[in-house]
């Protein structure tokens, strides 16, 4: 099942450009196909009913590949985009300023700390952190504390 050169069309394939997949049989082929440049094929589109396909209207998952303790699940991630206070802080051209700082710092650690002195950048992070790691109990009122405390005299 072998296929002819596409550029002379007369011999069969020995060889496929790497950069279009064009296929041809020699170097003098190779050199007319040189003439002009070649761009990469197009990808075949994606079917929603095949396997790793994506329905229309819905984004493609990113694969996390090394997860740490420290990793946020994707779901919480998208609360992130949900929020309409982190939305109306992101309009603030300063605050975009100091998140393109810190994300093309050389020394991330350092840009976060410099950053979180701005009381804008602290709203920022404790908004991000609020939804993403909401607090699991309410805080104890004080009169519960101070029962507590009486039990554990007795």
């Amino acid at each position: 099942m072998s296929r002819l050169c596409e550029i002379c069309a007369v011999s069969e394939h020995k060889y496929r450009c790497k950069t279009c997949r064009l296929l041809y049989c020699s170097v003098v082929c190779y050199k007319k196909h040189q003439e002009q440049p070649c761009e990469p094929p197009p990808p075949p589109p994606e079917d929603a009913s095949k396997p790793g396909g994506v329905a229309e209207g819905q984004q493609q998952k990113k694969i996390i590949l090394f997860s740490t303790v420290d990793t946020v699940p994707a779901e919480k991630l998208e609360l992130l985009g949900q929020s309409e206070h982190l939305k109306n802080l992101l309009y603030n051209p300063h605050l975009r300023r100091l998140l393109t700082e810190v994300d093309n710092a050389r020394d991330g650690m350092n840009a976060v700390k410099v950053a979180m002195m701005e009381p804008l950048f602290v709203e920022f992070a404790d908004e991000c952190l609020r939804l993403v790691e909401p607090s699991e109990e309410e805080p104890e009122r004080l009169d519960d504390l101070v029962f507590t405390n009486l039990q554990h005299r007795r």
